[in-house]
């Protein structure tokens, strides 16, 4: 059977405009081959039956692909008829799907859209129903949208004036290194609007505290605290693992078109060049896989955006690790990549088998955990999660205070300067940054940091 590709999607594309009725399904099919067509009633039919009241949430790849199927099996379907009694009248009444005739008509009508779900209305995203209204939108020409958007695809060695992003490489606290790509400030205004004016408006899940207003490390670790066994794992590449098939995904599940998922989608990936890549240093720290993945449009690590796209394409991950620590009476948020549980005896007697279930659980959404820092604490050893001591209560790490608390006395008895060994230029908004994060986790503490910070003398 000889089918067309760009024949079924032209077919898609006429019925995705037309309404989801068996009358007025058949009539499109008659509308774009300018006859009627025998098999039409029994593969529409089929066809409404297999979406059913999700017909035009469905993409034109989507309907086209169930077309082919549909289309293949009403063929397959007269030709058994066939066999089986080659003079009676059921082969002749079988729909004939042998070859699709020329397409005399295209729809050039946009999609008809489903009226929004009730949780969708009352989030009160901007409505863009075309590029154009997103262009408006945005405040940008079409045009500089399709440039901003990378869509005629630069060239990896394109100049650096002519890339989108700025690159640095910075140490990971637990060794090798991490990319940081920085939009540069056109592109970067864009992502800001659409996170401050859309993505702001579209809540993560409960367990996500990473970048979150009201929410942080401390309320993070906070949650764990004073409990028998803390277990605390780590997503591998966490930014990078997400592309932008999960990013088209997301901006359509909130009511996009697909044309207009895919421009807002390629506004927040990037791909990131060969020369940003190159280098013995980098050569050394990055695997082969990680390179790959920044190569691939991805969720760059730097962009306004980033962060509120990767805790809502997390969604599906914290309902399923959310309700698997349910199941064992345990307790489960996400700071970022860092996930943490925690539970009392009974969740201990299942703790060495626990990190294989939320391994394949992360795999299967895409993710994957670092099992190299995979960590089982129970009670009578440090729980620390985010940096913060969570035994009995939220507590700053005694080493930490205790150098802290000496930095403070040697600047109040030999000056700020002779403490200021990394050169920093503002050293004194450094010791207030590192007291306020004290405040946050202990304000006990924090007080006496702060008289010592008081007495010392600023030249």
């Amino acid at each position: 059977m000889a089918i067309e590709k760009l024949t079924l999607l032209a077919l898609a594309d006429t019925l995705l405009a037309t309404e989801a009725h068996l009358a007025s399904q058949i009539a499109a099919c008659t509308r774009v081959f300018d006859a009627p067509q025998p098999w039409a009633p029994p593969v529409c039919a089929a066809l409404l039956a297999r979406t059913g009241d999700n017909f035009h949430y469905f993409s034109r790849y989507e309907i086209a692909d169930l077309l082919r199927q549909l289309l293949a099996r009403a063929q397959e379907e007269r030709e058994g008829a066939a066999a089986e009694d080659a003079d009676t009248a059921a082969a002749d009444s079988a729909p004939l799907v042998t070859e699709l005739p020329p397409v005399r008509r295209y729809c050039i009508d946009p999609p008809l859209r489903p009226p929004q779900a009730d949780w969708l209305v009352a989030l009160g995203l901007p409505q863009l129903h075309s590029v154009g209204a997103l262009a408006a939108w945005l405040d940008e020409p079409v045009g500089a949208l399709g440039w901003l958007a990378d869509q005629w695809r630069l060239p990896h060695n394109a100049p650096a004036r002519l890339q989108h992003y700025h690159y640095r490489w910075v140490p990971k606290r637990s060794g090798g290194l991490r990319l940081i790509e920085i939009p540069k400030a056109r592109l970067r205004r864009i992502q800001q609007q659409i996170l401050r004016q859309l993505l702001d408006l579209t809540p993560p899940h409960a367990a996500a505290h990473g970048f979150r207003r009201g929410r942080s490390s401390v309320t993070h670790a906070a949650l764990h605290a004073g409990r028998h066994t803390v277990i605390r794992m780590d997503l591998k590449d966490f930014f990078p693992s997400i592309q932008y098939a999960r990013i088209v995904a997301l901006f359509e599940k909130l009511g996009y078109p697909e044309k207009v998922a895919g421009l807002l989608a390629r506004l927040c990936v990037n791909r990131t060049p060969n020369g940003a890549l190159h280098g013995r240093q980098v050569a050394d720290a990055v695997t082969w896989s990680e390179r790959q993945a920044l190569k691939s449009p991805h969720l760059p690590q730097g962009s306004p955006c980033s962060p509120a796209l990767a805790n809502l394409c997390a969604y599906r991950l914290d309902i399923r690790l959310d309700a698997l620590a349910q199941s064992l009476g345990a307790v489960y948020s996400r700071y970022a990549d860092d996930l943490v549980f925690s539970g009392d005896r009974d969740f201990a007697r299942a703790a060495d088998r626990f990190h294989i279930q939320v391994a394949a659980i992360a795999l299967e959404e895409g993710f994957r955990v670092n099992t190299r820092k995979t960590r089982l604490m129970r009670e009578g050893t440090r729980q620390q999660v985010t940096g913060v001591v969570i035994n009995r209560h939220p507590n700053i790490a005694r080493d930490e205070y205790d150098q802290l608390k000496a930095t403070l006395t040697n600047c109040v008895r030999h000056g700020p300067a002779s403490q200021n060994r990394d050169g920093r230029a503002d050293f004194r908004a450094y010791l207030a940054g590192r007291i306020s994060y004290v405040r946050m986790v202990n304000a006990q503490r924090a007080a006496r940091l702060q008289r010592l910070a008081d007495a010392i003398v600023w030249r």
